[in-house]
């Protein structure tokens, strides 16, 4: 990007350590930053109010123009019909420019949606390592022969073609990592749309794609939008054969609605309400702080796969609410640029309806163990205070429902079976936990449950296919069988 091409960048301040990362970009189609026809919209740090930058605003027209020039460039070749070792040496020109500016996307994390040093290794580091991880992926042979009853078959894997990517704000660096990479290293083009609340992630990936890449262009369009109609444009137009989407249910319920038009390939990441199960003889000594974080703390309970219901026997109910809502009671709630260790809410709208959810707890019989209000001290920025809550009724409103807040709620059960029955007692299925003193006993619980992952004794299954059961999604991402999910299989018979 020129000096030319740049508005006034903000400077100083809070953001100064996201250096050329943040920057009033325009609009990235064609590899070339375009000026936005409807204007520009405020991005605003959550902590403070204040405005971290001014983002370009696409409308209708700039969205469709944006998937004309996926389709003309998928079309082309340049990049479906590039060999794929020049795909992979792209990807990992990607993840050393990410790794180099590791500090930047930090600082920018900080301001724009509230990560803490502790989400740092899932919402930056992660990212440099999908990239880094699907480049081999891009290398791989895209055919195979077999033998048919009429002579070989060689079955390709072909690129879907444009794919629509649709992002989140929680996670919003690692996730469009976690579907970019794939997309592009399968060899689709793609047209990248972030959420309005935390958008400069994506342009920062634009910039870096744009200069220390040699990723044709065309190939990464990023079109920030605050428009609805702009966004279903992605979903509608019938140039698009994919759409990759992640964020709540009933936004995904719409996309596959929508989709369905065309009948378009689909990538569904959506809700959770994740349960997480203590065995009887568990170590709660070498437990209860991981649980503190995992359950209840972690990006402020602003993550899909917060494990929100912590199902206990009902002889350790009492201990585990006692202990584990004093750690959660101790966590420093504030600033992350200063340190804090949970930071504030993505918006006034998202702490209010965690308000909502929990004051309907308290009408359904639950009580608050810690927490429950916005802390003291605080008057600038959208914080609530870590909560736990006991008395919760597994069918009860607080135990059916999404949070996306730093809410606990503690369940009590009598037996292996009805803790089974209890974890499974929800619309969603995306992760999970089983903590015991025998793992082979752990790990029989974990496969009767019905969930998309499910971490035994603190064994995350990372880099494996993620994704869910039920109304938490369809279809998986991570590694070969994620990037098999932006392709279609195409089957060849060849004359003998």
């Amino acid at each position: 990007m020129t000096t030319s091409e740049r508005a006034a960048a903000p400077s100083g301040g809070r953001a100064a350590g996201a250096g050329d990362l943040l920057d009033d970009y325009g609009l990235y189609v064609d590899g070339r930053w375009v000026a936005p026809e409807r204007g520009r919209f405020d991005d605003c740090c959550p902590t403070t109010g204040e405005v971290v930058a001014r983002v370009p605003d696409a409308d209708v027209g700039q969205v469709a123009a944006a998937i004309g020039v996926a389709r003309s460039t998928a079309d082309g070749g340049v990049w479906s019909g590039a060999d794929p070792a020049f795909r992979a040496a792209c990807l990992t020109q990607l993840s050393d420019a990410l790794r180099r500016h590791r500090g930047e996307l930090v600082a920018l994390s900080r301001v724009e949606w509230g990560n803490t040093a502790s989400g740092d290794l899932l919402q930056i580091d992660a990212g440099t390592h999908l990239a880094a991880g699907t480049a081999p992926l891009a290398a791989l042979p895209t055919e195979e022969t077999e033998a048919g009853p009429a002579g070989p078959v060689v079955v390709r894997h072909a690129p879907v073609g444009v794919v629509s990517v649709i992002t989140p704000w929680n996670f919003p660096h690692t996730i469009n990592l976690l579907k970019v990479a794939p997309a592009l290293a399968a060899g689709n083009t793609v047209v990248l749309k972030p959420s309005p609340l935390a958008p400069m992630a994506a342009l920062a990936l634009a910039h870096l794609v744009d200069t220390e890449t040699d990723i044709p262009a065309g190939v990464l369009n990023v079109v920030p939008t605050s428009s609805q109609e702009a966004s279903e444009a992605l979903v509608l137009d019938p140039r698009v054969d994919m759409v990759s989407f992640t964020g709540s249910t009933a936004t995904g319920r719409v996309i596959m609605a929508m989709a369905g038009r065309t009948l378009k390939r689909l990538l569904l990441e959506l809700g959770g309400k994740s349960a997480c199960i203590l065995l009887d003889g568990v170590d709660l000594d070498a437990l209860l702080g991981r649980l503190a974080f995992e359950c209840c703390t972690m990006h402020a309970g602003q993550a899909c796969i917060l494990q929100s219901r912590l199902l206990v026997p009902v002889r350790l109910h009492d201990e585990v609410a006692e202990r584990l809502g004093a750690l959660v009671a101790a966590t420093r709630v504030g600033d992350p640029v200063e340190g804090a260790e949970m930071g504030p809410l993505i918006s006034a709208a998202q702490r209010s309806r965690v308000e909502a959810l929990v004051a309907t707890a308290l009408t359904e019989g639950a009580r608050v163990v810690t927490g429950g209000r916005r802390p003291g001290g605080l008057d600038h920025g959208h914080f609530y205070e870590p909560t736990v809550l006991t008395g919760v009724a597994p069918s009860s409103t607080i135990a059916q429902s999404e949070v996306f807040g730093p809410v606990l709620s503690i369940l009590a059960y009598r037996d292996e079976d009805e803790a089974v029955a209890i974890a499974n007692d929800s619309a969603y299925g995306l992760s999970g936990a089983v903590h015991g003193p025998d793992p082979e006993r752990a790990t029989a619980v974990a496969r009767r449950l019905r969930t998309g992952q499910v971490a035994v004794n603190g064994a995350t299954p990372a880099g494996a296919p993620f994704g869910g059961f039920k109304q938490s999604g369809l279809g998986r991402e991570g590694g070969l069988s994620g990037l098999r999910q932006y392709t279609e299989t195409q089957a060849i018979g060849v004359p003998r």
